[in-house]
């Protein structure tokens, strides 16, 4: 039981620059922003009644906040920048351009081929999340 605790441990607590474990880590955080988004989304879409590209800006919006206040105090020790401001635009720049992933394959996915907005944005999850951990690795958390 001892062995399990301490791979929980590292996976699970404290700053590290282990790369496998940011990238667990990252998983989670893009797990829950991904589900925060989607409940955000539906409710947006379906029960406002808000255009599923607007409701789709909205909840990733809401996603990326989340997922930087995450990822800045348990995904990444290694910080780039030390001006807290300067490391959020360049996290929101990145995730901007991820908006504008996303944006593009929910419209393809929805507008051309008809998909259900969710399953759209399952696709468009999994392009956008690994561009965005790419990018934020190598220009805002490298060791």
């Amino acid at each position: 039981m001892t062995r399990i605790k301490k791979i929980l441990d590292k996976l699970m607590l404290g700053k590290t620059d282990n790369v496998i474990v940011q990238l667990f880590r990252y998983f989670v955080v893009s797990g829950l922003s991904l589900v925060i988004d989607f409940c955000t989304l539906f409710l947006f879409t379906d029960l406002l009644r808000i255009h599923y590209l607007a409701s789709s800006v909205l909840s990733y919006s809401i996603g990326l906040l989340i997922n930087y206040y995450i990822s800045v105090n348990w995904v990444f020790a290694s910080r780039t920048y030390g001006d807290r401001r300067k490391e959020f635009t360049i996290f929101a720049a990145i995730g901007i351009a991820g908006l504008g992933i996303n944006t593009l394959v929910m419209w393809v996915c929805t507008g051309l081929f008809s998909l259900y907005y969710l399953a759209a944005r399952v696709i468009s999850a999994a392009i956008g999340y690994t561009w965005k951990y790419v990018a934020r690795r190598l220009i805002l958390f490298r060791s």
